[in-house]
């Protein structure tokens, strides 16, 4: 049974206190928001007439977005530990009003911004040296100018904010509250439920005729739905494709790198490059084949488990002891942060509780600690966890120390590669330091998993959704059958001739709610990329590189996602940067082999 939160010491929660003593400082904010958001109109006949007013109007605007920031990180934190909560559940959706609210408010900084005569902006940052602090701001807004519509249709456009996205939504309740997908029989050969939240668990058990069971029945749900998603999923593509087209960009794809301020380019290369290195992917196959003893590897044995778990179990004071030693490499600014913030300034809620979100996250910002939610067990696992979000919020850490807090929100594009740097480090060191051949193999197993799942999953995932925008973007109705077709061609690609694509698995896009958040997969492969690339320079330059790295860290939005990466030397438009990734992957893979068979 989950701990009751009462139960828990205080020094394993995190400390909300530092953003709001209580709900009446909360108040005092929001009713702050909510007259800064009313007095904001009047920016709209002055913010033009010179540098001052100019900076009077963005100064306000960002004012505004640290409040509504600041409350976000209040209510919904407080939501993630009891989402039985209806008061804290609430509040969230007040603030994500108020931040509707906002955006209406704001609607005209943007288009008027782009009204002044070419080079205007610009000089008056020279004239009126505070405008300064948002150059990058005004910079990110010149560069919307051939996108920008009129005064009416952006006004519109704002207003509609509450009405877009909300497919993700519906596909979400319906897929996690709805649908109910029967019974199967475990390992003990009890009579079960299974939900998508436990659908994982089954597929990795040792028994193959659980991982079968759970394939066939999960799929088999989803398959008496697949025209519900594939007709919500057709409306959200449509959603995107005609946003596009309204915004003047040659495509979704070219819409959304632009946004994140990359280009189509890296995108279809990244699939290049990994489509390229599928060799060793078929490798990893062979290996889980021969491990798992079976004829025929089919898809719902691949989440099989390659050796055992350990059986060493860690509290959480020996987890944050092991990440600690894995990031003195970086120095003493962010080992006594870091250590602070895990020790001592309540910066994570560390056990799982009644009614807590699963799974685990780092979320901060300006005004904020960079709170970790964990869910701790005390496995290996947990402890890579917790090095993964400690590098998100020591990310989020640098940013906001070393940039004013609108520039401090580095983009999604660099997210994850903080991250994955801290968890890539933590599994080399533990392989250095394994006192056994079955320690070493569970590491690796790890690795593989890591980057078979990222770098190659997300990647195909990555290449369904080009293909499916293209098509909506031809005017080819996304049904059912369209979508499964094209899934099932990529699955058979990435998995090749010798794994059994069962054909249950053409219905698994239905399962994917990134799909529903256009392009924003492929970023987790080119995060795993650059931070393979990183760990391996950290490794062989050592403290002379570190500096560079931590440099990055401190970027911020004070530079574009691609200038941020050049300046820990990583180019990410070099398809070396995937493909080293890729040899990363296969020396893994050839490790495990070969100490497998020794001892086999």
């Amino acid at each position: 049974m989950p701990l009751e939160r009462k139960d828990v010491d205080q020094k394993y929660k995190w400390d909300l206190s530092v953003i709001y003593s209580d709900i009446s400082a909360f108040n005092a904010d929001y009713k702050l928001a909510e007259e800064k958001i009313a007095a904001f109109p009047r920016h709209e006949k002055t913010m033009t007439a010179g540098a001052e007013q100019l900076y009077s109007a963005i100064r306000d605007m960002y004012d505004i977005e640290e409040l509504i920031e600041k409350l976000w990180h209040y209510a919904s934190l407080h939501f993630s530990v009891d989402t039985s909560d209806n008061f804290y559940q609430a509040l969230s959706a007040k603030v994500r009003s108020l931040a509707v609210k906002a955006d209406g408010a704001t609607w005209f900084v943007t288009p008027y911004i782009l009204k002044l005569e070419d080079g205007k902006a610009l000089a008056w940052i020279t004239e009126y040296p505070k405008l300064e602090t948002f150059r990058r701001f005004i910079e990110k807004t010149l560069r919307e100018k051939p996108h920008t519509l009129s005064d009416e249709c952006e006004k519109l456009m704002s207003g509609l904010g509450n009405c877009l996205g909300s497919h993700d939504e519906i596909r979400s309740i319906f897929a996690n509250s709805d649908m109910r997908f029967g019974k199967i029989r475990d390992d003990e050969g009890k009579s079960v439920e299974l939900t998508d939240a436990n659908y994982g668990i089954y597929l990795r058990s040792a028994d193959r005729r659980v991982r079968c069971a759970a394939f066939r029945m999960m799929y088999k749900t989803y398959g008496q739905f697949a025209n519900t998603f594939a007709t919500v999923l057709d409306g959200r593509i449509k959603e995107e494709t005609t946003l596009a087209k309204t915004r003047k960009h040659k495509d979704s794809l070219t819409a959304s790198t632009y946004k994140d301020e990359v280009t189509p380019e890296i995108y279809n290369s990244l699939i290049k490059a990994v489509e390229a290195g599928l060799a060793p992917l078929y490798d990893y196959y062979e290996l889980k084949r021969e491990v798992l003893g079976v004829d025929k590897l089919h898809l719902y044995d691949v989440y099989a488990p390659l050796v055992s778990e350990l059986n060493t179990t860690y509290s959480y004071e020996e987890a944050v002891d092991e990440v600690l030693e894995t990031v003195k490499i970086y120095g003493d600014e962010y080992y006594e942060n870091l250590r602070a913030g895990l020790t001592e300034r309540g910066w994570v809620d560390v056990y799982p509780t009644r009614g807590k979100r699963g799974g685990a996250f780092s979320s901060g910002g300006p005004g904020t600690e960079p709170y970790i939610l964990l869910n701790y067990n005390g496995n290996y696992d947990d402890i890579s966890t917790l090095a993964h979000e400690a590098g998100h919020s020591m990310h989020t850490w640098f940013s906001t120390h070393y940039n004013e807090p609108h520039n401090s929100s580095y983009r999604i594009f660099v997210a994850e590669v903080a991250s994955t740097v801290n968890e890539l480090l933590l599994a080399h060191r533990k392989l250095r330091e394994c006192k056994s051949d079955e320690e070493k193999l569970y590491i690796l197993n790890q690795l593989m998993e890591t980057y078979k799942g990222t770098l190659y999953r997300q990647t195909m995932f990555a290449s369904f959704e080009k293909k499916i925008h293209a098509l909506c973007e031809k005017g080819e109705p996304l049904t059912a059958e369209v979508l499964n077709k094209q899934y099932y061609r990529l699955v058979k690609k990435y998995f090749g001739k010798d794994v059994a694509c069962d054909k249950q698995i053409a219905l698994e896009w239905a399962r994917i709610p990134h799909f529903f958040s256009c392009f924003y997969v492929y970023k987790y492969a080119t995060c795993i990329s650059a931070a393979s690339a990183i760990v391996k320079r950290i490794e062989t330059e050592g403290a002379e590189y570190v500096g560079k790295y931590i440099d990055f860290l401190k970027c911020g939005d004070s530079k574009s996602p691609l200038d941020s990466l050049l300046v820990a030397g990583i180019d990410m438009r070099d398809p070396a940067v995937v493909t080293d990734a890729i040899e990363d992957f296969a020396s893994s893979v050839a490790q495990f082999r070969e100490i497998y068979s020794k001892k086999h």
